[in-house]
């Protein structure tokens, strides 16, 4: 029997572990829930989830309580195990969810799955939703619209040659042993070979003192590298037939190698140029299991390049962000981007913003005129050179001020407190699915902020 706070007494009986908690109205969570049109939002899940599977069987999943989880994870930064642990025990986390009225919470990995099934389409129909819900609540105004640009930094190191080259020797090593008994020669074959790779690496970054000294051992270790890189294919091409019968983990390491070995076969042509020439190769591949990541050039004091994917948003009026992602490696730029942020604006809205912005990356007479003819009456780009504005007074001020605006958004959304940069994943679908969650996650903070101040609420709660 415990004993009362503040006493050695024991007390009469033991505290309750179901307790009875009232939750405030006005806790942002809860404030939240009751904002949500959740009908569209499971229809929207619902159609992803039906395109994507290709079979119907099984138990159906809630897509009412997974929903909540994605906002929940969208609004404020925290990994899965961690929503698994708000979920369960902490009650507005639980009316997100619609969970009040029952004792079942989904686990980390359910979540996580629920999170790729969705992927950066069904992330970007949920955002679209939102912006929709929030424009008939009059919080977003559709006929303000300002462009820009950012990078989405992903979670890697510096890219190096040597380094590339370690962690497939290293990767292949590990994932040859977990596919089992159908490559087991070839993970004896490469032992010696691999062992001699982290030698020439380690003689790279600590034992050669001239620059001679480095390039041959980079090319030592670049010739190892393409030995185990031409066994691995022999290997995965010898035992095609019986990949239909591994299972689990075994499966997920043989497409790993299959991945590993298109990767290398791309990059070593592209560190064969740099031991030759010193100078980096076009296109070069940075990451072997996200080859669409590139560098982004930024020019920004102490990080003139980001590693990651490039993003383009559109702030609306209210602050909200329409986004949309690059998966091309680095193919989007500022004078397409104004084009078609101004059509996703008509897609989305059925009407083009009165006024629009954006820096003198994305000018050129042809883009003004353009704009003109999709219906923006004042489109504010900012000239090149010694060209004309193409608005004039206040509009020529307003849009100037509204342009400055943009980039206090895209700063909120790197902050801590979403996970837009660097997010815990291993491939370029989460980073992506992730990204726009983020973006999901600051829209449905904007919205919650700009309607409770329209109501003269007073939100309580982190």
């Amino acid at each position: 029997m415990p004993p009362l706070p503040g006493s050695g007494q024991l007390s009469l009986f033991a505290p309750s572990q179901s307790p009875l908690v009232t939750l405030d109205a006005n806790h942002r969570l809860v404030r939240l829930t009751e904002l949500l049109d959740w009908a569209r939002l499971e229809e929207v899940a619902q159609s992803v989830r039906h395109h994507k599977l290709k079979s119907r069987a099984g138990r159906r999943p809630n897509l009412r309580v997974m929903l909540g989880a994605v906002a929940l994870m969208g609004t404020r930064r925290m990994t899965y195990r961690e929503a698994e642990d708000q979920i369960r025990h902490y009650g507005p986390a639980r009316y997100l969810c619609g969970l009040t009225d029952s004792t079942w919470t989904p686990d980390h990995t359910t979540i996580q799955d629920f999170t790729e099934l969705m992927g950066p389409g069904g992330m970007a129909a949920l955002n679209e939703v939102i912006l929709q819900c929030a424009a008939d609540s009059g919080c977003l105004d559709a006929r303000l619209a300002v462009g820009d640009t950012t990078a989405q930094e992903a979670p890697m190191s510096y890219p190096t040659e040597v380094g590339l080259m370690s962690r497939f020797a290293r990767m292949v090593g590990i994932a040859s042993k977990r596919v089992g008994g159908a490559m087991r020669d070839f993970a004896r074959d490469i032992k010696s070979s691999l062992q001699r790779a982290r030698e020439f690496a380690g003689k790279y970054r600590f034992f050669s003192k001239s620059k001679e000294e480095r390039l041959s051992a980079g090319q030592k270790l670049l010739n190892v590298v393409k030995g185990v890189n031409k066994k691995l294919k022999k290997s995965l091409g010898a035992t095609a037939k019986s990949k239909s019968r591994l299972k689990k983990f075994a499966k997920v390491a043989r497409r790993k190698l299959e991945s590993l070995h298109e990767a290398m076969n791309r990059l070593t042509p592209q560190i064969q140029y740099w031991l030759d020439t010193g100078y980096v190769a076009k296109n070069k591949l940075i990451n072997l299991l996200m080859p669409e990541v590139c560098s982004i050039p930024r020019g920004k004091a102490g990080k003139d390049v980001e590693f990651g994917v490039k993003w383009g948003l559109t702030r609306l009026g209210g602050g909200f962000l329409l986004p949309s992602a690059d998966a091309t490696r680095g193919n989007f730029n500022d004078k397409k981007h104004v084009i078609e942020s101004v059509k996703d604006c008509i897609r989305l809205f059925r009407s083009a913003p009165k006024r629009y912005a954006y820096d003198r990356g994305g000018y050129s007479p042809r883009n003004v005129s353009t704009l003109r003819v999709l219906g923006v009456k004042e489109p504010g780009l900012s000239p090149a050179g010694k060209a004309a504005w193409p608005v004039d007074g206040n509009a020529r001020k307003q849009l100037k001020r509204e342009r400055v605006k943009v980039e206090g958004s895209i700063g909120a959304l790197k902050s801590g407190r979403y996970t837009f940069n660097r997010p815990l994943v291993r491939s370029t679908h989460m980073m992506l699915a992730c990204g726009y969650r983020a973006i999901l996650g600051y829209n449905l903070n904007r919205w919650l902020n700009l309607s409770a101040a329209r109501d003269g609420v007073q939100l309580v709660g982190a």
